[in-house]
């Protein structure tokens, strides 16, 4: 019946029809695109360490709520005049103002198109930064890349302007020099993740290391990040919001010619999708090859980072390249991460906490270099000497305009928060809160009367004694039921760590071997009165007791006296 109507259908019905489809998919794949920050955010997370988990997740919702007002009210058009200027030397009040206006509603579906790469591009810089800058540096820093920074380099490129070919025909100064071949980057494996990537390497050189990264020496000490499960859900996440990012950039699904509909980017859409998901396996195949040459271990958070690297590594071409250069792109950008990571991290010093740069930076080089070796229409000196100018021109504009930027920040003691607050965390300097608050809730409530409400089941008369235990954090949920059994339910526990007859044992964080000796614990603490000592100790004991080295030890302590602030009671009546 479709068929009938399109069939039926005047030219201006099937450009109706085509404009909505067109419209819908972009849509599709803007909020696709939309909840990759999810990812980010799981990503980010994960790598750092507990006490920074909530300011790292308070970083990632400003950068899209503050960057993405910044790029409406300043930064597409900033893009416009950059590219208008940079290619034609000159712009009109016209052309000025058509950057802040529209004809037509639907414009605004372009613009948020765009929007969600910005967006993109600023949230990369934040995983660098990790663990010691101040949310108000990061913050303004966000907002002059979504105003300026990133619309200067899409201006150059995308908006027609410095880099840019348009249908064939050049409308650059370089794209002009270089004989009418402009600087390629389908998706932004470069403009986007490249730029990114470069520019958190920058603010992380600027901030400087965090706290006890780095010995007198000059030796790295490994600072495990909190959660692998967080880390590999951001992964795949991300993953799955990048068919967003590249497939739909074949933004027209649909064009009319000659009064019949076409197909539109979509002619080379399968090309597209195939090439991102060969470069994402590659990628991750060649990371885990690489970890496993260097520490003889397929290390878990290098397969997950390959596996992103090898999607920013196929970002630029995935549209223009051979299957066979989708995987080669891909495995080179996931390879060169564990090599890269090091480098910056042993030689150049800087501590970049998420491995922004070696997944967004150096893989996004990397794939617009590869570019013009693999091109369907084979090699291309004119492209490769383009690729190389853009990837110049992006960088210094980044490296320049970042560390200005942070420079300035740091000059007025702004950059990043105390040593104190560092210690403690950015999640209760930053923002007063603890994100993993507690163990457990209460087995156990009083009614907040006068009257003293047992717990322990026992009496008033007899001495008191204090019961602590050193036990593994996952035995604490038996351990709590064993002494709910016994009738001697109230207890303490807090989060410690320490070292006893456990031996010490090698961990492993994106290939650095660490030592781990002193283990997590849980201290259970438990007064009673009546109840005998020795039923609560063999009832703590046959909760934790696992029968390997490490269940923990308990000990029992006379308590000389006790007071209950509320009441004023004293002794066993306080308990």
């Amino acid at each position: 019946m479709f068929a009938d109507v399109l069939l039926q259908a005047t030219v201006e019905d099937l450009e109706t029809i085509v404009e909505g489809v067109n419209l819908l998919w972009v849509l599709v794949v803007t909020f696709l695109i939309f909840f990759m920050h999810a990812g980010f955010a799981m990503l980010e997370a994960g790598q750092v360490r507990s006490k920074n988990v909530a300011n790292q997740l308070t970083k990632n919702l400003l950068t899209w709520s503050v960057g993405v007002l910044a790029f409406f009210i300043v930064g597409a058009g900033v893009s416009t005049v950059v590219g208008t200027l940079t290619s034609s030397g000159s712009i009109t009040v016209s052309d000025l103002y058509a950057t802040m206006t529209t004809s037509a509603v639907n414009d605004w579906v372009g613009w948020l198109f765009g929007a969600v790469f910005a967006m993109t591009a600023a949230t990369i810089v934040s995983g660098a930064v990790a663990g010691r800058a101040k949310l108000r540096a990061y913050v303004s820093y966000t907002v002059l890349l979504a105003a300026v920074i990133y619309p200067v380099v899409t201006g150059f490129t995308w908006g027609g302007g410095l880099l840019a070919v348009t249908d064939g025909a050049a409308n650059g100064y370089i794209a002009d020099a270089l004989g009418a071949t402009g600087f390629a980057d389908f998706a932004g494996g470069m403009i986007v993740h490249g730029m990114g990537g470069i520019a958190g390497l920058t603010a992380a050189y600027v901030i400087g290391p965090r706290m006890d990264r780095y010995n007198s020496d000059g030796s790295a000490n490994v600072i495990p990040g909190h959660s692998m499960t967080f880390a590999a859900l951001g992964t795949l996440i991300l993953a799955f919001g990048w068919y967003g990012f590249n497939v739909g950039t074949a933004a027209t699904v649909f064009a009319v010619e000659d009064g019949s509909i076409v197909l539109g980017a979509f002619d080379y859409v399968g090309r597209v999708a195939l090439n991102t998901t060969l470069g994402m396996a590659a990628g991750a195949v060649g990371a885990g090859l690489a970890a496993l040459y260097k520490s003889g271990k397929v290390d878990t958070l290098y397969v997950a980072n390959g596996l992103l690297a090898g999607l920013v590594g196929v970002t630029a071409s995935a549209n223009v390249v051979v299957w066979y250069g989708g995987i080669i792109s891909g495995f080179v950008a996931g390879a060169q991460l564990p090599f890269v990571f090091e480098f910056v991290e042993k030689r150049l010093k800087i501590d970049d906490v998420c491995a922004v740069f070696p997944v967004h930076g150096s893989a996004g080089v990397i794939g617009a270099l590869l570019l013009p070796f693999f091109h369907v229409d084979g090699f291309s000196a004119s492209l490769l000497a383009a690729q190389v100018v853009g990837v110049v021109v992006i960088s210094a504009w980044t490296i320049l305009a970042t560390a200005a930027v942070f420079g300035l920040f740091k000059s007025a003691g702004q950059a990043r928060v105390s040593p104190e607050h560092e210690r403690d965390g950015l999640d209760v300097s930053e923002h007063g809160v603890d994100t993993y608050p507690e163990f457990g809730k209460p087995d156990t409530v009083t009614d907040g009367g006068m009257d003293v409400v047992r717990t322990d089941g026992g009496s008033d008369a007899g001495g008191i004694k204090m019961i602590t235990a050193i036990v593994r954090p996952d035995r604490l949920g038996d351990v709590k039921q064993s002494l709910a059994e016994v009738g001697a339910p109230s207890l303490t526990v807090t989060n410690v760590s320490g070292r006893g007859s456990q031996p010490a044992k090698k961990g492993q964080w994106r290939g650095e071997e660490y030592t781990v000796d002193l283990h997590q614990k849980v201290k259970v603490e438990c007064v009673v009165a009546d109840i005998p000592a020795d039923d609560v100790v063999e009832a703590i004991a046959d909760g934790a007791k696992t029968g390997e080295p490490g269940d923990g030890k308990i000990f029992v302590m006379p308590v000389e006296d006790a007071l209950q602030v509320r009441t004023g009671n004293r002794g066993p009546e306080a308990v």
